[in-house]
């Protein structure tokens, strides 16, 4: 079955990096989209980041735009969100996603597996 595994969050100081990585399982890795989600404390699961099955086509959400940045490794099953000047607002649970096909996806009803998230935390 398909598995998506995040790992890399943590807390960090404000202005500070963290790489968030996802390992995939149970599907052609190469064949599907690939993106990332949050969620904060009471709000709705946000679009973050979205990459196309061969890395040629990448989505941002406007709030992270020049900030973070999405890639994958298909040699290794893996997606990747690299966060750079992080703030306390970026904090929440970010969630690992595959898309329904090859391009990249902003909408939440277009993801067809969860990862079970990670923790991101950035103090002020």
């Amino acid at each position: 079955q398909v598995q998506l595994v995040e790992s890399g969050g943590g807390l960090v100081l404000h202005g500070g990096s963290l790489k968030l990585s996802c390992a995939a399982s149970g599907f052609t890795f190469r064949n599907y989209a690939m993106g990332w989600f949050r969620q904060a404390p009471g709000k709705e699961r946000e679009f973050v980041a979205g990459i196309s099955y061969a890395a040629g086509t990448t989505y941002y959400a406007d709030s992270v735009k020049g900030r973070f940045t999405i890639s994958r490794d298909n040699a290794k099953n893996t997606v990747y969100l690299q966060m750079n000047i992080l703030s306390p607002e970026d904090t929440a649970v970010y969630f690992c996603a595959r898309a329904a096909g090859r391009m990249p996806v902003r909408q939440l009803n277009q993801i067809t597996n969860w990862g079970q998230g990670t923790q991101v935390t950035v103090s002020s």
